[in-house]
């Protein structure tokens, strides 16, 4: 009989703050920029310059860290790491080691067995290095210091997840409640959140963890689910064979759908950590605290039941609209505007969603007002447009946020309340189609619907279904 394994997941979490400037100097966040242009003597680690903790870093890290049940350390301070390496300009790095700020707190997650707590070790703030460019043109390195210096932090879950699955569901928790508190914007694609794979694997029901490996390269949650299954593979298959996991760092490449050695994994001890000379410990107070606590904005979790409770949607569709903080923002400026919520819900579930994913689109792109989706419903609620022009006007608003009425007006989409015009349409259509009259009368319902469409195809699409129906109904039933 075959063995059976567990995989053992941790993961390590960088999360960019949402600050304008740098976590030691008033240097630029901003994602882009010409290379090397949002820098300053302290984020390129020139000699003399002196870091200062900008406090928003800590009001950030403090909020996630309530968030995610965190007892805080209000006696915390930072260390330098010590490492070579041509992108972190200073030879270290200055993150947290001894006193991380947040410590022991979980979150819940839903698992096909239920749900189940992931526990977090710690929080800690650190910076972030610069980026390198290999230029294979010119067989050279170039590095760009525009990131370096940029406030992260890093959360440090307990290896508590045994699945791809577990360990997505953990980092949509994670982003989720990141993003509602404005601490991040948690783009994957472009770096803002990014997870390293710590994975092993043990026979079932073996008390001891086996040997760790660390993935890093992971900037989507495909590319993490594909690298879990190909390391839980890998090690496995080397466990068969009667050959060691070595302690490492790997690379996983998504393009081959493998990974590949990088180093030997380093300990503490290999870094040297010591506390920061340059930087006097933070000091925080109950009162900062509880200032920190009272302005947590209403996370996932409640604003479901609230949208369940308060405004009677399913929850299937409060789920949808709760699974973004901007479609969440977007549904609820405009149901105060038009006190329309299974109107609004139903144009953002449907059509949104459909042109998001035709677009490849992710919601926090949606640019259009939530004033012009609500006078879009309004022209639908006064019967000045039909549902069918609706949606067209919908996709101008979406791609170009124009103002419907204007859109309506200039483009001739209102209502065709004619009924002299109608009725001498539907009277054309019915002398040309004397078979559809013929198989109604035969008690065919489907003949009826032929003309209607017809009628509806003359008028372009401009006039209101159900007069059509009832004009059709009256002139084939005589």
């Amino acid at each position: 009989m075959s063995k059976q394994y567990e995989t053992v997941i941790g993961l390590e979490v960088h999360v960019e703050l949402a600050t304008k400037t740098k976590i030691f100097c008033g240097c630029s966040t901003a994602f882009g920029g010409a290379p090397n242009t949002h820098t300053c003597p302290v984020c390129t680690g020139m000699p003399g310059s002196l870091p200062v903790l900008n406090k928003q870093v800590v009001e950030y890290a403090l909020a996630v860290g309530l968030a995610t049940n965190c007892g805080i350390n209000q006696y915390c301070k930072f260390d330098r790491k010590n490492y070579f390496y041509p992108d972190n300009p200073q030879n270290y790095q200055i993150s947290q080691l001894y006193l991380p700020i947040c410590h022991d707190g979980w979150v819940e997650i839903d698992t096909a067995a239920g749900k189940k707590k992931i526990g977090i070790h710690e929080i800690h703030m650190e910076e972030d290095a610069g980026k390198l460019v290999h230029d294979e043109w010119e067989d050279c390195s170039l590095v760009d210091y525009n990131r370096s210096g940029v406030p992260l932090i890093e959360i440090v879950s307990e290896p508590d997840m045994r699945s791809a699955d577990e360990v997505i569901a953990y980092l949509e928790k994670l982003r989720l409640i990141i993003q509602y508190l404005g601490a991040s914007d948690c783009k994957l694609q472009e770096g803002s959140m990014r997870a390293d794979v710590n994975l092993s694997v043990r026979e079932v029901g073996a008390p001891e963890f086996g040997t760790r490996t660390e993935m890093k390269n992971l900037n989507s949650f495909k590319a993490i689910a594909r690298a879990i299954e190909g390391e839980r593979t890998r090690q496995i298959e080397l466990i068969e064979e009667g050959k060691k996991v070595i302690q490492e760092t790997r690379r996983w490449d998504d393009n081959k759908e493998s990974s590949h050695a990088m180093r030997s994994k380093e300990d503490a001890q290999d870094y040297r950590y010591f506390p920061d000379p340059d930087l006097v410990p933070v000091w925080i107070s109950d009162e900062w605290i509880e200032r920190v606590k009272a302005a947590q904005p209403e996370l996932r979790t409640e604003k479901l039941a609230r949208y369940e409770s308060e405004y009677g949607l399913p929850q299937y569709d409060a789920e949808i609209l709760t699974g973004s903080k901007h479609l969440a923002d977007v549904f609820e400026r405009t149901v105060a505007i038009c006190g329309k919520p299974k109107e609004v819900s139903n144009w953002l579930m449907t059509e949104a969603m459909r042109l998001l994913k035709e677009q490849e689109q992710e919601p926090e792109d949606m640019t259009f007002s939530p004033e012009n989706l609500a006078k879009l419903i309004s022209l639908i609620e006064k019967n000045v447009i039909n549902r069918t022009v609706a949606k067209d006007v919908f996709e101008a608003v979406f791609k170009e946020d124009v103002d419907p009425e204007r859109y309506v007006e200039e483009h001739g989409l209102k209502v065709v309340n004619d009924t002299d015009a109608l009725t001498k349409t539907i009277e054309e259509l019915l002398e040309k189609n004397p078979q559809s009259v013929a198989d109604f009368k035969a008690g065919k319902e489907k003949a009826m619907g032929f003309i209607v469409g017809q009628t509806m195809r003359a008028m372009k699409g401009k006039a209101d279904p159900a007069v059509v129906n009832q004009l059709v109904r009256e002139r084939m039933s005589r």
